[in-house]
C-alpha cells in the first residue's frame, strides 16, 4: 500500500541522453555488491519503464522503473569549473584534469583572432 506521500509525489521523467544513478534492486537487496553505477537513459517505454546504458560496462539494463533512477544534473558535474578559483599562483591545484583542459580550450578559443578566408 503506498502512504499519501508516495501517492502525491510527482512522476519524474527521463529524457534520451540523461544521465542517472541506477540502483539494481535485486543486488541491493540481496547484499550483493556493485548494486549502484551510473548510467544513460536510453529510451522509454509505453509502460514507464526505461531501457539504460551502464557507462562503466556498456551493459544494457532493460525495463528499469523510475523508483530506481536518480537525474545526475548536469551542474554537479561541472561544478568545479564554475566553482573554480581562477586568480593566485595555485589556483589550478584544485581543479580536475578535464576542468583544465575546458578552461584552457576556452581560453585559447576566446583570444583567437578569427580566421579570414582567403582571397581568390
Amino acid at each position: 500500500m503506498r502512504t499519501s506521500t508516495e501517492r502525491n509525489s510527482p512522476a519524474v521523467t527521463y529524457n534520451f541522453g540523461d544521465y542517472v544513478l541506477y540502483r539494481d534492486p535485486e543486488l541491493f537487496w540481496t547484499g550483493k555488491t556493485n548494486h549502484t553505477f551510473v548510467c544513460r537513459v536510453g529510451s522509454r517505454w509505453t509502460d514507464g519503464t526505461y531501457h539504460l546504458t551502464a557507462l562503466a560496462s556498456g551493459k544494457v539494463v532493460p525495463y528499469v522503473r523510475p523508483d530506481y533512477m536518480r537525474l545526475l544534473p548536469p551542474i554537479d558535474a561541472m561544478r568545479d569549473i564554475d566553482t573554480a578559483p581562477l586568480h593566485g599562483a595555485d589556483a589550478a591545484d584544485g581543479m580536475t584534469a578535464a576542468a583544465m583542459a575546458w578552461l584552457t580550450q576556452q581560453h585559447t578559443t576566446a583570444n583567437q583572432r578569427p580566421e579570414l578566408p582567403e582571397q581568390r
